[in-house]
């Protein structure tokens, strides 16, 4: 295994060494859910609620947060398409938290700049769909992504590192709603595809 620090090296030499470069800057990963197929709820309106107190907590920095990609996913996805009825997403949880881990002993450690951390998202919603007293039914997801972030990285790093937490969890969110919904609420779900929002409609003129 590599160590970093070398006793027999210059003070200003380990130090130069162990500063790791800046990454080339990357295009954000979470692009939305619109190149999705919609799931077309058999209801006249969907309500996403605000998140509960106590629901969300985003410890900084935080470049993506995961109580508002959860907002999207069900602004993005849950289309009504029905006359009657309502549907209701709310979040459950909605967590990213940064544990930092105890730095590495030795004399590696002196040069390691910022201790390594632990970035944690975890995500649970409810979807409840009601047409008048008759039919109801109700589902719920969850997910949760982990991953560590070694000594010394960048702050560029840590923020990449961040945003991948988030939209892992939020991928997996993603697909356990639709395959709850899929499954448990079949009954409210109108398939095919969507009419195009805008779209043109064409009339052919009597001839003569």
């Amino acid at each position: 295994m590599l160590r970093r620090g070398v006793l027999v090296l210059p003070i200003g030499l380990a130090a130069c060494a162990s500063t790791p470069s800046e990454p080339e800057a990357l295009p954000p990963l979470v692009t939305g859910y619109r190149h999705l197929t919609p799931l077309r709820l058999d209801v006249a309106e969907v309500q996403v609620v605000p998140p509960a107190p106590g629901v969300v907590r985003v410890d900084a920095p935080a470049p993506v947060r995961p109580d508002a990609e959860m907002a999207r996913m069900a602004e993005e996805r849950l289309l009504a398409a029905g006359s009657a009825g309502r549907a209701r997403f709310t979040q459950r949880v909605a967590e990213f938290r940064r544990d930092f881990l105890q730095t590495s002993s030795g004399v590696g450690s002196w040069f390691a700049g910022q201790p390594g951390e632990r970035l944690t998202c975890r995500l649970s919603c409810r979807l409840e769909v009601a047409i008048g007293d008759e039919r109801s039914g109700f589902v719920e997801a969850e997910a949760r992504a982990q991953r560590t972030v070694p000594d010394g990285a960048t702050p560029a790093q840590r923020s990449r590192a961040a945003e991948e937490t988030v939209r892992r969890a939020m991928e997996n969110l993603n697909v356990e709603l639709e395959f709850q919904v899929r499954r448990q609420l079949r009954a409210f779900l109108l398939e095919g595809a969507a009419p195009a929002p805008g779209a043109v409609e064409r009339e052919d003129l009597p001839r003569g």
